[in-house]
């Protein structure tokens, strides 16, 4: 049955895979964008209705919901979330929005020393209160990270992560249980899912297997957190990102981005990706050939 739906953040890494899922599966939707890019120009010729607005404007995000069964919100990590969560919320009532999916994240908790952690689970708690229908999905880290460290063509993971683990996760697998769950929100409401890839690795198994699928040798170099931070200050990072990271990164050592389950199969329909499957849907990205 075709449904109505809303992508805010459709740009985006899980935001642009959601609409092209739903878009192939034959549903209206609406594309939320801050600008009329090369991307938004994508969706559009794929059929999504785009329309620039704003979360942090209440007003452009009120038309945007108008006559949508369903949405799905995310954020980046940057100020302004609490204040965008209460946009949408309120935007949701006002036009009868059934069900919201909300883009959390697995470090998401009441006592956390990230800000933006600490944002995530108060704006859980504020959706909470909606009278729409809302599911919190909290991934681990995206396999995103592997192409965005991949970046600088050096053959190193300068990360600072120790020995901790973590299964990678695809967004176009997170895409699939976004969508499942828009398509048919009741069985999920009020629910809270952390979402893993295929297998929980530590970082030196990373590399181990990015070298097979890509060919050429990587390395993965445990590096304390002030060097971070400067690596990340030196990529033009803001603060509120950086005090993030390094708040998360000791999470991640303590085991907070650890573990496995199967929900993407159970409720997105089919195997998460592993770290070479990955790579092999983004050739392009690692600076493979395509062909």
């Amino acid at each position: 049955m075709e449904r109505h739906f809303l992508v805010i953040g459709a740009t985006g890494k899980t935001g642009r895979h959601t609409t092209e899922l739903l878009l192939r599966r034959g549903h209206r939707v609406r594309a939320l964008v801050r600008g009329l890019d090369a991307r938004a120009e994508r969706l559009a010729a794929l059929g999504a209705d785009v329309v620039e607005g704003d979360v942090l404007d209440l007003d452009s995000l009120a038309r945007a919901t108008k006559g949508i069964d369903a949405l799905y919100f995310t954020y980046p990590i940057r100020p302004g979330l609490l204040d965008a969560t209460a946009n949408v919320a309120q935007a949701a009532e006002e036009n009868d929005v059934r069900a919201i999916v909300n883009m959390s994240q697995v470090s998401a908790r009441r006592h956390t020393a990230s800000n933006a952690a600490r944002q995530h689970w108060v704006a859980e708690r504020v959706l909470d209160r909606s009278p729409v229908s809302v599911t919190h999905i909290r991934p681990t880290f995206f396999a995103q990270w592997l192409i965005d460290n991949w970046a600088d063509g050096t053959g190193e993971l300068r990360l600072p992560f120790a020995d901790g683990r973590h299964a990678p996760i695809a967004e176009s697998d997170q895409a699939k249980v976004i969508a499942a769950i828009l398509e048919d929100p009741a069985p999920h409401a009020g629910q809270i899912y952390p979402l893993y890839g295929a297998e929980e690795l530590d970082h030196h198994q990373i590399a181990e297997k990015m070298s097979k699928a890509l060919g050429r040798d990587v390395t993965y170099v445990p590096i304390e957190l002030d060097e971070f931070a400067a690596i990340m200050r030196g990529r033009g990072a803001p603060d509120h990102l950086i005090q993030h990271l390094l708040a998360v990164a000791v999470d991640y050592r303590n085991g907070v981005f650890a573990g496995t389950n199967d929900l993407v199969k159970t409720i997105g329909g089919s195997d998460p990706l592993d770290v070479e499957g990955f790579i092999a849907r983004n050739r392009a990205a690692f600076g493979l050939p395509t062909t």
